[in-house]
This record gives structure tokens, sequence and C-alpha cells, in this order.
């Protein structure tokens, strides 16, 4: 998968929505504007590429300017470049594996969920690639999960929840041992939900529904 192609899609769609209503709600944020979500979304940007850059994760942003969109395209343009190292470079990461690999997935998914949450809150019809959303599920499993539990913000799922998306033919699974439940939905449906942007689609689960919803008690993701 071309990340650094995707990004920078992503951030351009992203770059789309700062000519809206900066002070729209984002359903899904707590008490953030659109506003607060860019600042947000371009704090993170300098955030991954002084990660990438100086090794470390302890970057302290600056308060950015009123006029957000110059300064966000210059915080994608910054992550750009450093993104430009090598995959295998090495970089800080909360997990790993530790190279500029995990940015470019990490920070490409994190732009994909975002993009949707400000094309949400403008009222904007919001399509995202199937296939990115299905590697979004992925990390969700491999990345987010592990690390919640760790850090003792969930618990262990003591069964197992297949994911299937039926735009994509795929599945994937959560938990340890043969899946109890299968729950089906587009790839897109999946991943929001699993980001807590939509409800799980009980309406289609099959298998041992109790269980299933045992395993997933959350919080799955940050």
């Amino acid at each position: 998968m071309d990340y650094l192609a995707l990004l920078h899609d992503e951030f351009a769609a992203y770059q789309d929505c700062l000519d809206g209503d900066l002070t729209a709600p984002v359903e899904h944020c707590g008490d953030w504007t659109l506003r607060d979500l860019t600042v947000h979304l371009g704090q993170g940007n300098l955030w991954a590429a002084t990660a990438i850059t100086e090794l470390r994760g302890d970057y302290q942003p600056e308060p950015p300017p009123e006029d957000l969109g110059e300064w966000f395209e210059g915080t994608a343009r910054t992550l750009e470049k450093a993104l430009e190292r090598e995959p295998a470079a090495e970089a800080w990461t909360f997990a790993p594996p530790r190279t500029v690999a995990f940015w470019r997935r990490r920070r490409c998914l994190e732009t994909l969920v975002h993009r949707w949450d400000a094309e949400h809150a403008l009222g904007r019809p919001a399509e995202l690639g199937p296939q990115l959303c299905g590697d979004g599920i992925a990390e969700v499993i491999e990345v987010f999960v592990p690390r919640m539990i760790k850090r003792g913000l969930a618990v262990e799922p003591q069964a197992a929840v297949r994911f299937t998306a039926t735009d994509l033919g795929g599945s994937w699974v959560l938990g340890p041992g043969e899946p109890v439940a299968t729950l089906t939905g587009t790839a897109q449906e999946l991943m929001l939900a699993l980001w807590n942007r939509r409800p799980l689609p009980w309406e289609t689960v099959t298998g041992d529904e109790a269980a299933a919803r045992a395993a997933l008690t959350g919080p799955l993701v940050p």
C-alpha cells in the first residue's frame, strides 16, 4: 500500500474542509469544533515528524495562528518530508515497529478518520477508500487493542470475534482462538465502528452474540 500517496490525498481532502465553518461541532470528539480538530491533527503531524527526525516523542507544540489553512498545509508538508526517509529507518514510536514505516501507516489512518470527522461535521458525504479502511481495521486489532490492554484501559478479550468486510471479501479476527461470532459490514462501516464513530453492526451478528459483546467491551481505541 502506497501510504505516502494515500496520505497526500487524505491531506488534500482534509484541507478542502477548511473552507467550511471551523466552529462546527465534531460529533465524536467531545466538545471539539472543526478548528480544534484541525489543531489536533496539525500538531500530531509535527509530533510524528519530530519522532522521525529527532527520535523522540516529547514534542511540545506551539499555539497555532488564527488562520489555520496555511499552517495546516505546512504541517502536512513537514510530515510528508520526514516520511520520505526509508521505511526501515529508525524512528521513535509508541508501538512496534520502531521505524518510519509505522508512522507512514499511522498518520495515513489518523488523517483518514479525522477527514471523516471533518466532513461529517460539515454535513458532507464522506466516502473512504475500502482498502485503507480494511487496513484501519487491522491496525485497531494489531496496534491499539494490545496497547489499551497493556495500559490497563481495557481487558483481555476472552473470546474471538471475526469482522468481515462485504466489499473486500476479507476478514479480521480480534481475540484468542476460533471466532465465536462474526460481525459484517463494509470496510468503512466496520472501521468507523471500531473507532466509535458509529455503532457496531450487531444486527448482522452470527454466532454467540453475548460472548462477542463481552469480548468487545471497550474501550478498544484511545
